[in-house]
């Protein structure tokens, strides 16, 4: 003899075991600011008790929204990545919303991909950490999205979009400052594409303080390029290798893969970090913490980044204009920031 199959558990169920009305319950687990405590604790118990968990396709054709979110990365690899991805995740759970997460790798054609993905996807709003502000591709697939967009840390031009910014220079120049306080004079900075912002403003914050303390910018002495270990490794060696007297004495690596080709070129070299070349990076990371010497950083904190990425885009999905937020960096001062060798 078949069995009957058993009966969906529907909101009307929901409703009538909380003793309201279905437009009640709706708002009640949709989180509408408009329901009071007791209201939606109520709800929740009766949806709890009959087992019911609302049809999320079928709530976003009712609402246009899909309670999404989402988040297009330059680089998984890279561990300050994790750390925004973190940051906005926590914001977006605390709300109500779920974040969607995709990877560019680096590839422009793919970038512009992803963002026809999300935007298919119909997410409520879009994070993105673009590759290169310069690329039109990008910048016409951001402009035609019609929904909220913060961007992670580039200059967001012209276009009517939210931005999530670090000052950069400020860091930069501070340890930069320090390096001269010690007598440096043949300070490098080697860093990523000037395509984005981050490094057009520690280039900024560099050459602003060598002016400041009289010393002429060295143009051999300023590298930007790809964003891979290799560039930094090979321009490291590049540097090292001129003659004495022509060399940096000091480094400021600007970014966490830099750093890594930074510190492969000292291994290779045999060279003592600090003892006879200064260096200082952007960005601390775990690792770093536990290396002796103990180096030099500019820090900025990529969690409460990604947190105010979400509250951003979260407030725009409610109805906000698009505003610019921007964070500050600070430079610690560690084991590597000494004078210059004899």
């Amino acid at each position: 003899m078949a069995t009957e199959e058993p009966r969906s558990v529907t909101i009307h169920d929901v409703a009538n075991l909380a003793g309201v009305a279905v437009s009640s319950v709706s708002r009640a687990l949709s989180s509408h600011p408009d329901v009071s405590p007791a209201m939606k604790a109520k709800v929740l118990a009766a949806a709890a008790e009959l087992g019911y968990s609302p049809d999320p396709g079928a709530q976003s054709l009712r609402s246009g929204f899909t309670r999404t979110v989402g988040f297009v990365v330059r680089d998984f690899a890279n561990p300050f990545f994790g750390e925004i991805i973190h940051g906005v995740e926590e914001a977006l759970n605390d709300a109500g919303y779920t974040l969607l997460v995709t990877n560019s790798s680096g590839d422009p054609l793919r970038e512009v991909d992803r963002l026809s993905l999300l935007r298919q996807r119909r997410v409520d709003a879009l994070l993105v950490s673009s590759i290169s502000e310069a690329s039109t591709r990008t910048s016409k697939a951001v402009a035609s999205f019609n929904r909220p967009v913060v961007l992670i840390d580039r200059d967001p031009r012209k276009m009517k979009v939210a931005s999530i910014l670090l000052d950069h220079a400020a860091g930069v120049r501070e340890a930069t400052d320090d390096l001269l306080r010690l007598g440096h004079r043949r300070i490098a900075m080697i860093t990523g594409s000037s395509a984005i912002r981050p490094t057009r403003e520690r280039m900024r914050g560099y050459t602003e303080a060598l002016d400041a303390a009289g010393v002429a910018v060295d143009e051999e002495l300023m590298a930007s390029g790809a964003f891979s270990s290799s560039f930094a490794r090979e321009t490291t060696e590049r540097l090292l290798a001129l003659p004495r007297g022509e060399r940096p004495t000091a480094i400021i690596a600007g970014g966490v893969v830099t750093t890594i080709g930074v510190l492969e070129a000292f291994t290779e070299l045999g060279q003592r970090l600090g003892a006879d070349v200064s260096l200082v990076v952007c960005d601390d990371l775990p690792w770093l913490r536990v290396m002796r010497p103990r180096i030099s950083v500019v820090t900025r904190d990529a969690e409460e980044m990604g947190r105010q990425a979400a509250a951003l885009a979260l407030e725009m999905i409610k109805g906000a204009e698009p505003r610019s937020v921007t964070l500050p960096t600070a430079y610690e001062v560690r084991e590597t920031s000494l004078p210059p060798a004899e």
